[in-house]
């Protein structure tokens, strides 16, 4: 049985069309303090039993939701829960930096373990280490395949150069560029102020990109400062074209206005958080992560090898 929380349900009634099934009815609203109620019109009992929610802004509520969903299901006698969360809440936040930090990304597995979790589904996570976070299985999908697959169909792999917007993103840019016939690498030296949240300084490129297409990779794009940075230090250093692509597009503002704004000649995103139309502007690409999900979903429910949707192997 597969149940979408409110934050997405777009995505949600993709995978179901995938999957030839509906997605479970159910109410749910909320009162006026906030609170949310979630009840489920059909019996779960003994069922396997999938919530879809992805956590744009206001995250804290789509969190709790599902957490209310998952408690729900664990109350009504499911025999086994799956999370998917195609993007993962509070993964920025997976070691602290300084004293007296949180490390909320552990606090988040702990919660969905609590609530009645088995098993969590998601996608491109910010690091690979929060699946050590949670106490059971994590599937964790990768977008790349997806996203350049895309970019080798519209511009080649001759004239590539994989870019990554600081060195932490060099291991991914270096699959990248192997998904890329073995494109090229570059990156972006940059300075950030751990003080302040969502501005740092781009400041010179690291390898030869001159004459080239470059393509722009990152997890996920927030506010757009550092992408829209990278994008301005390309382009000053003679790349012909600017190509961004990320799992994630968070989206705040600015970053719509940033994106269009600064000299990319595509920005390429997946649907993991829904791109509403005060998010789009004219050069964004939205694919969907539905499929994918869905291959994901059927495989955990017929117990069979998640790892062969990447590599091929039973």
């Amino acid at each position: 049985m597969l149940f979408s929380g409110r934050a997405h349900p777009e995505l949600a009634e993709e995978v179901a069309r995938e999957l030839s099934i509906s997605v479970t009815p159910q109410t749910a609203r909320d009162f006026a303090n906030g609170e949310i109620f979630v009840r489920f019109e059909d019996s779960v009992r003994g069922s396997d039993a999938f919530v879809l929610q992805s956590c744009p802004a206001p995250l804290n509520k789509w969190l709790m939701e599902s957490l209310i969903m998952i408690d729900a299901l664990k109350r009504g006698s499911a025999k086994r829960i799956t999370a998917v969360l195609p993007f993962y809440p509070y993964a920025r936040q997976d070691k602290k930096h300084r004293g007296r930090e949180p490390i909320s990304a552990r606090l988040v597995a702990d919660l969905l373990k609590t609530a009645g979790a088995d098993r969590i589904i998601t996608v491109d996570l910010h690091t690979d280490q929060i699946q050590g976070f949670f106490d059971g299985p994590v599937d964790h999908m990768h977008a790349q395949g997806q996203l350049a697959d895309y970019v080798r169909g519209r511009y080649g792999t001759e004239h590539v150069t994989v870019v990554s917007p600081d060195s932490g993103r060099v291991r991914v840019a270096e699959k990248w560029a192997d998904a890329l016939d073995g494109a090229p690498l570059a990156f972006i030296h940059k300075t950030r102020d751990p003080l302040v949240p969502n501005q740092v300084k781009s400041n010179r490129v690291v390898g030869g990109v001159d004459g080239r297409t470059c393509v722009l990779i990152d997890d996920m794009i927030d506010t757009g400062g550092t992408i829209a940075g990278a994008v301005r230090v390309l382009k000053d250093a003679g790349a012909a074209d600017v190509v961004i692509a990320t799992t994630h597009g968070v989206f705040s503002d600015p970053a719509p206005e940033r994106l269009a704004g600064c000299g990319a000649k595509e920005v390429i995103a997946t649907n993991t958080l829904p791109i509403g139309p005060e998010k789009q502007f004219d050069n964004l690409t939205v694919l969907s992560i539905a499929p994918m999900l869905a291959q994901t979903i059927q495989q955990v429910f017929e117990n069979g090898s998640v790892t062969s949707l990447f590599d091929g192997s039973a």
